[in-house]
Order: structure tokens, then C-alpha cells, then sequence
């Protein structure tokens, strides 16, 4: 997937750049990364990968086997991924700026 991996550097530079852009303004620009997520996408695309087994049952196999890394062991949620963006939206989150957030469920193995 390397057109993936490609536009997700592409959106962390404009991100970064931006909020140097706006450093010292009160504007703060963030990138938000999230994770698998059982959007009506995943769902639909689940649905024909899954051989007749349930949601769960896909689920299960998934992350045991896909994203074993995951510390969650399962898809979040649209909403999960909305209170990230809800937090940076306000003024809660004034000290974070530049940042890349990721609401993965703890998938990729890093401390940073």
C-alpha cells in the first residue's frame, strides 16, 4: 500500500506546515490517524470478505491475525474517532499543535 503510506507522510507534512505557518496566531493544525474503524465502508467490505461468518467472527480472526499489534482487538468506532476530533476542535486542546494523533487502538507499536 504504498499510495497509502505516501499520502499519509503528504498529510502530516501540510499539517506540519500549516501549524508552523499559523505558529503564534492561536490557529492550531493537527493531523488525526485513524486506525481500522467500522465505518458503513469497513462493513460493506467486511460483509464480502467474510465468508458468511458474522462481523464479530471477522473481527476476532482480524486482529488476531491482520493487527495482532492492536491493544484494542477490534474496530473503533466512528464515534471514538469524533471525540478525538471534538477534543482538538476545542479550546481544550490549545497546546496541541503539529501533531499527529493517531485513534488507532494502540496498533502500531511506538512510543511517540
Amino acid at each position: 500500500m504504498i499510495h497509502y503510506g505516501m499520502t499519509k507522510t503528504a498529510q502530516l507534512a501540510v499539517s506540519r506546515g500549516m501549524a508552523e505557518t499559523c505558529a503564534g496566531t492561536g490557529v492550531t493544525v493537527n493531523a488525526v490517524l485513524p486506525g481500522p474503524t467500522r465505518s458503513a465502508g469497513v462493513e460493506e467490505f467486511v460483509g464480502k470478505l467474510s465468508g458468511g461468518r458474522s462481523f464479530a467472527e471477522f473481527e476476532r480472526t482480524f486482529f488476531a491475525t491482520a493487527r495482532p499489534s492492536s491493544l484494542l482487538k477490534r474496530f473503533a468506532t466512528p464515534e471514538e474517532v469524533a471525540n478525538l476530533v471534538v477534543y482538538v476542535c476545542s479550546p481544550l486542546s490549545s497546546a496541541t499543535n503539529g501533531a499527529a494523533l493517531r485513534v488507532d487502538g494502540g496498533v502500531v507499536r511506538a512510543c511517540f
